[in-house]
């Protein structure tokens, strides 16, 4: 663990906390937690599926252009995710509910967090396995399977939608997860390098004096600070050195 200066003031002042009763442990996790599980990772993939950039598959505009492939795109990202099971990155998250109130924010549209057994999860940037409508966005439908085709259709009538958050589109969890973190006792990050906004945006809004514990081989820049604490590793085996921290 690479600490940030004044761990060793910092770790007694994290273990006085534990002692007097910490209660909300927030979690924000990205697609390093998910890669484990063996599930793409198109950032450090160079942003590419099947020849094409992210950004041509995950907009309105590509929905627009070419809603057959978006809908391919995500059709192989579900075929995929069924097959993935949880890691012990997640499965540690889920056992952590035995000390914590744990709510973890996931940027991750896959469920292996539930699957996993974690109770409070709330999903950034959407759920792959929903669907909603293109007329009304409060029309949501959970898709069984893999499959969304051309000509599936809301109880309106128009074309149902991956239930996404899109390169470009608002991100509606936002708020709540800023007033989840506003409240937190303790801060982790596991599995992202904090560079996708609005979400790596959610760090500044831990209180001030919260310990915060960064998970990821790639140490992200400009993040240290008295209460912030560096484990750089990927999921499954930072997951390990923080629970021990706090077991």
């Amino acid at each position: 663990m690479i600490p940030c200066p004044g761990i060793n003031a910092g770790a007694k002042e994290y273990g006085n906390i534990i002692k007097g009763g910490l209660k909300k442990l927030v979690v924000l996790t990205g697609a390093g937690v998910s890669a484990e599980s063996g599930l793409a990772t198109f950032r450090d993939a160079g942003g590419l599926w099947e020849g094409y950039r992210i950004e041509e598959v995950a907009t309105p505009e590509a929905w627009h252009r070419n809603p057959e492939m978006v809908l391919e795109f995500y059709n192989q990202r579900r075929k995929a995710a069924l097959k993935a099971e949880p890691n012990e990155a997640h499965r540690i998250l889920a056992e952590l509910e035995k000390q914590f109130k744990v709510t973890i924010i996931t940027q991750n549209v896959d469920d292996l967090h539930e699957r996993a057994g974690s109770s409070h999860v709330v999903h950034l940037h959407g759920k792959l396995f929903e669907s909603r409508s293109t007329l009304d966005p409060s029309l949501v439908y959970p898709i069984q399977g893999w499959e969304l085709k051309l000509g599936d259709r809301c109880e309106r009538g128009s074309q149902l939608r991956p239930n996404i958050v899109w390169f470009g589109e608002m991100v509606p969890m936002m708020d709540t997860a800023v007033d989840i973190v506003s409240q937190s006792d303790l801060f982790l990050v596991v599995g992202t390098s904090l560079v996708v906004y609005p979400a790596a945006g959610l760090v500044d809004y831990v209180p001030n004096g919260v310990p915060k514990y960064i998970v990821d081989p790639r140490i992200p820049e400009g993040r240290s600070g008295p209460d912030t604490y560096f484990i750089p590793e990927k999921a499954t085996v930072g997951m390990r050195m923080f629970r021990e921290k706090v077991g």
